[in-house]
């Protein structure tokens, strides 16, 4: 099992968790001060920021389900990996019987 390459975890670059946050941080303070700004009755204001509530809460949830959904794969698969390591290791092509 000397081969067996260790796969650590994934690490961001400083730099791209700012860069996200920032757009997140961006996105969700233009839309509001543009629902704000709205020439429209409070009750669509409230209606839109409702959808904007919603819409980031649903984008969190799919985002963490993908995310541990591909660290299950990964898992399988290593897991996977090393019961066919462990086969071959105890395969003889030489011994026939």
């Amino acid at each position: 099992m000397e081969n067996m390459q260790t796969i650590g975890p994934q690490k961001d670059s400083p730099a791209w968790v700012i860069q996200t946050w920032a757009a997140f941080m961006l996105s969700i303070s233009m839309t509001s001060f543009g629902i704000v700004n709205l020439p429209v009755d409070n009750w669509v204001k409230g209606f839109m920021s409702m959808g904007l509530a919603f819409s980031v809460g649903s984008t969190f949830t799919l985002a963490k389900t993908t995310r541990d959904l591909h660290e299950a794969r990964r898992l399988a698969a290593r897991i996977d990996e090393a019961k066919v390591e462990k086969l071959l290791s105890q395969h003889d092509p030489l011994n026939l019987k």
